[in-house]
């Protein structure tokens, strides 16, 4: 099987079959880099996630289908293995199909992803290799593509914050943070998107292995979803390694990587190893955006403890143990309206509404739908299944936005028991529950 640039997210077919590949190209000559890679009887497993591809149906790989009855089989990503570390009731709680939250940051970075991904399945045929001045213009149109994609999902979806146009100037240069390792990957240090020819983009994409690809192993009890493979080679154009490449659009590390994004690179690197008995040495890196600096991640094999996870997290009605602390009720959590254990976390060692952005459980007193003003009173948890006690103290209180919006559509449902405020500004007089406000109904799922 030949690979060809634009054809490389869908040359290789589902983990049941076993597909060999050639890679053949010419590049820049002065970029001293390969002028003919070959790499063949290379075994290589991947089963690809196609959902923004056209691809003919002789190539689409196929993803597992779910058993008779309905019922999909447990399987374990890295996102839910990191959940579950974190704490095991928030992965719990991420799997009872409860309102999802969007966020800006991850609609931004799904938008520069998925433009990157565009960047690199492009067909350059019918163009000149010496062409420049290309690039920008292509990427920026990617890029509004993607971004006006994922605000229509952003803005279909209930329990979000408002959309911020101001952001658009972030994702370009996240995207020009994405460009600039692409062509740093292929030796192109210091050519700009402005002056990158065709025939240089075009040797990029020869080194393209697979572009969202989902990885699952042989079990399908673990999966993850790869953004980028390439293939690396020496300046003879001969193979050395497979590269995995996840492109991170968050703050960049100081040092080393989070422990997290570790887990995850490493078990991207192992599910392939372990599907490629044959492959290369596999290196596995974050491509961080923000200061356009690829970070790489090494460690042992992380599979005897992803199947241990996988073991731990099989479905089941009774909630998983809450493991309270800093990282998990301390930070961000998208799941506090329905655990009571973050609120007797924070009552317990007086963090309790103590910060200038605060979780609160409230009773609404009064609220005028017209200027967003209202009183509200403070509660407490009156025992360890969360349930809401008033304490007597009386706020006033401010809803602006979407954080307005989102009470009103509660109040409509005919609500008026406890109501959970998210990241409330409680550090003034009255309180204000901003477009950035979690506001839903209080319904602890209590452990047993």
């Amino acid at each position: 099987m030949s690979h060809y640039a634009r054809y490389h997210s869908y040359a290789w077919e589902t983990a049941h079959y076993q597909c060999i590949f050639n890679i053949d190209t010419l590049v820049e000559p002065y970029l001293r880099s390969f002028h003919r890679v070959r790499t063949t009887h290379l075994v290589y497993n991947l089963l690809p996630w196609d959902a923004h591809l056209s691809i003919p149906s002789d190539l689409k790989g196929k993803r597992p289908s779910p058993p008779m009855g309905g019922q999909r089989e447990h399987t374990l990503s890295p996102s839910a293995w990191n959940r579950f570390e974190t704490c095991p009731r928030m992965y719990w709680l991420s799997r009872q199909k409860l309102p999802r939250k969007a966020g800006m940051a991850a609609s931004v970075g799904t938008a520069v992803h998925a433009s990157v991904e565009d960047l690199l399945q492009v067909d350059l045929s019918n163009r000149k290799t010496d062409e420049t001045h290309w690039l920008p213009e292509m990427a920026e149109q990617f890029l509004k593509q993607r971004w006006e994609e994922e605000k229509e999902v952003f803005l279909a979806t209930p329990r979000r914050p408002m959309w911020k146009e101001k952001e658009w100037d972030k994702a370009k240069k996240m995207q020009r943070g994405a460009i600039k390792m692409l062509l740093e990957f292929v030796g192109a240090v210091g050519v700009t998107p402005l002056k990158t020819t065709v025939g240089l983009w075009n040797g990029l994409l020869s080194r393209v292995i697979a572009v969202e690809g989902e990885l699952r192993t042989k079990d399908n009890r673990l999966m993850g979803r790869l953004d980028m493979l390439f293939a690396d080679v020496d300046d003879n154009g001969q193979l050395t390694n497979w590269i995995v490449a996840d492109l991170k659009t968050g703050r960049a590390p100081k040092d080393e990587l989070k422990p997290e994004v570790q887990r995850q690179l490493l078990l991207y690197r192992d599910i392939l190893l372990s599907n490629n008995p044959n492959a290369p040495p596999v290196k596995t890196e974050g491509w961080y955006t923000a200061n356009a600096t690829r970070y790489t991640a090494v460690g042992e094999s992380v599979l005897e403890d992803a199947l241990k996870a996988w073991q731990e997290t099989k479905p089941s009605e009774t909630p998983l143990k809450a493991t309270p602390g800093q990282s998990s009720c301390g930070g961000f959590c998208d799941w506090k309206a329905w655990c009571p254990h973050w609120w007797n976390w924070r009552l317990e060692n007086g963090t309790l509404g103590s910060e200038d952005f605060s979780d609160s459980v409230i009773l609404l007193h009064h609220f005028d739908e017209v200027n967003g003003s209202g009183v509200a009173e403070i509660c407490e948890p009156a025992n360890a299944e969360g349930r809401a006690m008033p304490t007597g103290i009386q706020i006033p209180i401010s809803f602006d936005g979407r954080g307005k919006e989102a009470l009103q559509e509660l109040l409509s449902t005919g609500h008026q028991g406890p109501i959970f405020i998210g990241s409330a500004m409680t550090n003034r007089e009255t309180w204000r529950v901003g477009h950035w406000c979690d506001v839903l109904a209080w319904s602890p799922i209590p452990d047993a």
